[in-house]
């Protein structure tokens, strides 16, 4: 469904009741349990129906009895805001749940955009957007395959460029982090590689324990609250 109409599903209550409000659900399934949410959205898209039609249609192994075919939310690089102060940008993330929770982590620390750039899992996967727990009817959701034409619209934009960088050379407690900023988050396997180059500055977030790194969604919602925390302060 995705590829041929660029349509795709949301599941359970919170992801439904957020694309109901922004009048993104072309259709609701939904037991008849959630029948008092009628009034969120027209009469003409409700479906009452019972559990085992919803399981049908569902991607989740325990569907929670109401489904939603909604409208692509995927925009291009002109959806970057021109006052853009906080953005996220995923490179060649390949894990869905990984790409919903920076959605959604960037969605809780008040940034402007996610951009998912080079060979980044869609963000219409029904794992991604199960993780992004309604968060991506937010804010704007951006596809770009070509990361140098990503990079160009951000400097466009004048915010920095900082990589998150597990070898970076600056401590994510002594970056500048209340200047408007694009984060660049890579592969879970390879990071960023070459790509950290395009950054105006390589930035590591200290190991204090034992562990031996931070799991690509917890890195980015540490550097997304850090730079909404200093941004904050001015």
């Amino acid at each position: 469904m995705r590829a041929s109409t660029g349509e795709f599903l949301a599941e359970g209550p919170q992801a439904v009741r957020e694309a109901l409000a922004v009048g993104a659900a072309l259709e609701v399934f939904a037991t008849p349990k959630f029948d008092d949410w009628r009034a969120l959205g027209q009469a003409s898209i409700w479906h009452s129906v019972d559990d085992a039609v919803v399981a049908d249609i569902a991607d989740a192994v325990t569907p929670q009895g109401i489904v939603a075919r909604c409208l692509s939310v995927v925009r291009t690089l002109d959806a970057l805001p021109a006052g853009a102060r906080l953005v996220a940008v995923g490179v060649d993330v390949r894990d869905p749940g990984n790409a919903g929770s920076i959605i959604r982590a960037a969605d809780a620390a008040g940034a402007d955009a996610v951009v998912f750039a080079g060979d980044s899992v869609d963000p219409l996967n029904p794992k991604a957007v199960r993780a992004t727990v309604g968060s991506l009817f937010h804010l704007p959701i951006i596809v770009d395959r070509d990361l140098i034409g990503v990079v160009a619209a951000l400097r466009e934009r004048r915010v920095n460029l900082l990589a998150a960088d597990g070898g970076g050379d600056t401590d994510i407690f002594d970056a500048d982090l209340a200047q408007p900023t694009a984060w660049l988050f890579g592969n879970e396997a390879h990071g960023l590689g070459t790509w950290a180059a395009v950054a105006d500055l390589r930035v590591a977030i200290p190991i204090y324990g034992r562990a031996e790194s931070l799991n690509l969604a917890t890195a980015a919602a540490v550097c997304l609250y850090m730079s909404a925390r200093a941004q904050r302060k001015n």
